[in-house]
């Protein structure tokens, strides 16, 4: 079987995949992603997304010879406004307060690349939507998941504690965690990557 790497510093991807049994090695993408949004000022964000997996999986695969690396970026959209990860627990709370009572989407995207060249991309676009909780609401829940709150764009984690802050989601809850795994594995598998 081929070699795989994981081009993110990821725990919750990183997860995916050893839960699912694949055997993988973790190089994390030294990657300015403020440059890549910034020169893609304007453009569909799913596009954006698209274009950083790429980017990330390319960046790690001169490393790795001949390996298949999986490289994957999420965009959160609420309306016209862009999210990313909190830099700390106050900007945390302000996503919490901006997103709650709302709809938002997570551009998900992720791209298999092999000596530098892609193999296969795949995008998914989630919608959640969140209940209308309180400030109350929000402290007790950063005070509970604390710089947890920090790992993922939208200052939570749907498969623990966060699950608590939404009212509906639809799409696909891998996607929604960062991967869409089912797609991938699929891929990997008509590939002969990983065992049919």
């Amino acid at each position: 079987m081929n070699r795989l790497v994981l081009a993110s510093g990821s725990r919750v991807r990183a997860a995916l995949l050893r839960q699912a049994g694949l055997e993988f090695d973790t190089c994390a993408a030294d990657v300015d992603e403020f440059v890549t949004k910034r020169q893609m000022a304007g453009a569909d964000p799913m596009a954006v997304a698209e274009a950083l997996a790429a980017i990330k999986a390319v960046a790690v695969s001169p490393a790795y010879p001949g390996a298949v690396v999986i490289g994957a970026d999420q965009m959160l959209v609420c309306g016209d406004a862009l999210f990313d990860k909190p830099a700390n627990l106050d900007e945390a709370r302000s996503h919490l307060r901006r997103l709650r009572g709302r709809t938002h989407h997570l551009c998900t995207a992720t791209a298999l690349v092999r000596d530098g060249e892609v193999l296969w991309r795949h995008s998914e676009r989630p919608e959640l939507v969140m209940r209308p909780f309180s400030d109350c609401f929000i402290e007790t829940y950063l005070s509970a998941v604390g710089d947890d709150a920090l790992l993922s764009v939208g200052a939570y984690q749907l498969e623990g504690r966060g699950a608590q802050l939404f009212e509906r989601v639809s799409g696909d809850f891998f996607s929604i965690l960062g991967l869409p795994l089912l797609p991938l594995l699929a891929f990997l598998r008509h590939r002969q990557l990983i065992e049919a």
